[in-house]
């Protein structure tokens, strides 16, 4: 592989995870939105966590639940991406996610702010991501403002 064609490949990887970020994190971002950046094969493997304690690995379809329950329950959400390093179609991301509660559901309550500092795995195939793995550090949880 040429040079030029290994650091055009570098771009278009970033650019993925970036857009697959971005995408998450607009709450008006659609299903067919997610889509577009997941292969239909994808592989999404959520590490245990405050949240997921046991951990989680989930197909396409069961993203595309977990997408729109996350949607359901937040007001606000934002992952803002600090690194991605690429090596040929695999990218390491480091990104801090911030969610605000926008109803009382659970153990969370309404304005309740919830954070993650996250480091992540992908890889991209063809344009689109195939495998994610995900190691989320979750602050302690606080109470909602009163």
């Amino acid at each position: 592989m040429t040079t030029e064609r290994m650091l055009q490949q570098r771009t278009d990887v970033e650019e993925v995870v970036r857009r697959y970020y971005r995408i998450v994190s607009d709450l008006s971002s659609t299903e067919e939105d997610l889509r577009s950046v997941l292969a239909p094969d994808v592989v999404i493997v959520e590490h245990p966590n405050a949240l997921v304690p046991t951990g989680a690995t989930r197909d396409l379809a069961q993203t595309i639940e977990g997408f729109g329950r996350g949607k359901a329950l937040l007001r606000e959400q934002e992952f803002a991406v600090h690194d991605v390093l690429v090596d040929g179609e695999r990218a390491a991301a480091r990104a801090t996610w911030r969610g605000v509660i926008g109803a009382s559901a659970g153990p969370f309550r309404e304005g309740q702010e919830l954070i993650a500092h996250v480091a992540a795995m992908l890889t991209v195939h063809d344009g689109a991501i195939v495998r994610h793995e995900t190691y989320d550090c979750y602050a302690p949880f606080t109470s909602a403002p009163a």
